[in-house]
This record gives C-alpha cells, structure tokens and sequence, in this order.
C-alpha cells in the first residue's frame, strides 16, 4: 500500500515519501505547514487513492480527548428514565444505547481499514496530545460505562494536521512520523495551478503568479497569502474577466493588484502593501 499522488492533488516527492513512511512505521503522520498549503486535503486525497474510508475529527479550543473515544449521554437517560414509557423502560436498562462513539471508536471497529484525519491538533489544550497518546500507540482503549476493552480490528492511517499555534509535547512528538509541508515554488505552484484551471492561459498564470510572489514576499506581511488564496484569486481574476493590462504595470513596477481582498486578508497588510505601492510610485 503506496501513495503515489493523485489527479487532483500535486504532491512533492518528499511528501509522498513522508506519506509511504508513516505507513511502513505504523505511525501517525504529523503534518505541518502554513495554513491554505493541503494539509487537510492531503488526508481526503490519500484516502481517496488507497481507496480507505475516511473519518475526520475538526479541533476546537473547546475538544477534549475523550470526545474522540466516546461520550455518555447521562441527560438523554436521565429524561428516558422518567418517560414510564415500555419503550423508554427497555431502553434504559441498557446502557449501551447512551453511549456516542467518537471518531477513534469509529475507526478501531470499522470492518476495513480506514484514514484518520484528526485535524488541527493544535488549536486543543496542551493536555489534549498527551491523552492521546496511549490509544494511538497501543490502539485500544477502555470503555468503563459499558465495561468492555475496545481493540482495533485494524490499525488506521492517522493523519494529524497543526497549524505551529501551539508547540507539541515531546512524548507525543516520538510516536509520530513528521513532515513540514514547504511553500510550494514557482514549479511546483503551476503544476498545483493547472489541476484547478486546467485552461488558464500561460500569459496570465505568469503575470499573476509574479503579481503573487510580489505580495507574498512583502516583508513584515501578518499573513501572507498561501496556495489557497492564490486559487480563490485566480477565480475570481477569470469570473470577472480582468484584462491582463489591469495585473501588471507599464513599468513592471509594484502596483496594486485588482481584487486584492482575496490575497491579503487584514488591514494591517493592506495598509503596508498601499505604502510600498505608493513609495515605488515616488521613486519613478
């Protein structure tokens, strides 16, 4: 079982190397990288070619590890209980039917094996990582309501995503397999490019890719424009029907770019942006 890229996802060898290593070690594969650059999507497109279910877990600051084993529903018994109901009184009596599986318990019973998607680990408390740990290591856990061990019938392909906000415990960092998914370059971004826009003229994916760099190496950016906002531009860029007179300057200097909402996304950057614009204006 090897990735070996896919039709709608342009990955580096590095990274398909990253991807059939973490599956030869039977670890999770840590994913970095700016956000916008696939980190998410990685998992969907390696589920995709290796033909795996896919089971994803979106972190919020609120999540806490054991929503990914399972939950007990103690309020819908407690309002079942005084139902006096014959359905309501059978029902009660097993505590199973209270019980929520979460993803992992999802994952460790299915009847194939599957892709794991725990996306976003950072946003969650700086416990979350460490309680973790034992079910991802030993692929079990214990069910204490319902008194029963659960195994994984197969071990699933854990991807585990982070945004750097917060820094990874260390015990945690040595289960897992990591890989740093790098700003794609100029190559690299064209062939990214050309799944989405398979018809773009080459004339206007390079003014607008220059016109992209331009923004994105501007220095002291709070956010620089990632892969994914270079797609939502070039869409709008074709749904508006932008002249390729309007992206570039007669002298090749910096100027402002049309929908440039769509790159950059505060106003801090937009106000640094205007100031270089209007400093280059100065100096013709």
């Amino acid at each position: 079982m090897k990735f070996q890229g896919s039709e709608n996802y342009v990955a580096t060898q590095d990274l398909m190397l990253a991807v059939n290593a973490a599956i030869t070690l039977k670890r999770p594969l840590l994913v970095k990288g700016e956000p916008g650059t696939g980190k998410t999507m990685l998992a969907e497109e390696v589920a995709q070619a290796l033909n795996m279910p896919l089971l994803q877990w979106h972190i919020k600051s609120t999540t806490k590890a054991q929503q990914g084993l399972y939950e007990y529903d103690a309020v819908n018994r407690l309002r079942d209980s005084q139902l006096n109901t014959a359905d309501s009184a059978e029902r009660v009596q097993d505590i199973r039917n209270y019980i929520v599986q979460g993803v992992l318990w999802q994952a460790f019973t299915a009847d194939q094996p599957v892709a794991l998607l725990i996306d976003e680990i950072d946003k969650a408390d700086i416990e979350f990582p460490n309680d973790l740990l034992r079910e991802l290591d030993r692929m079990e856990f214990y069910c204490y309501e319902t008194r029963e061990l659960i195994k994984a019938k197969h071990r699933p392909l854990v991807f585990i995503t982070s945004n750097n906000e917060k820094e990874l415990p260390d015990a945690f960092l040595r289960r897992c397999f990591f890989h740093y998914i790098k700003f794609p370059e100029a190559e690299t971004m064209r062939q990214i490019v050309a799944v989405h826009f398979p018809g773009l003229k080459d004339e206007l994916l390079t003014v607008a890719m220059k016109t992209f760099y331009d923004v994105r190496n501007l220095p002291g950016l709070k956010k620089k424009p990632s892969t994914s906002e270079l797609l939502d531009w070039l869409k709008l860029l074709l749904a508006e029907d932008i002249p390729l007179e309007a992206l570039q300057s007669a002298d090749n200097k910096v100027s402002i770019p049309p929908l440039v909402g769509a790159l950059l996304k505060n106003e801090q950057d937009t106000t640094l942006f205007e100031k270089l614009v209007f400093m280059n204006q100065r100096n013709r």
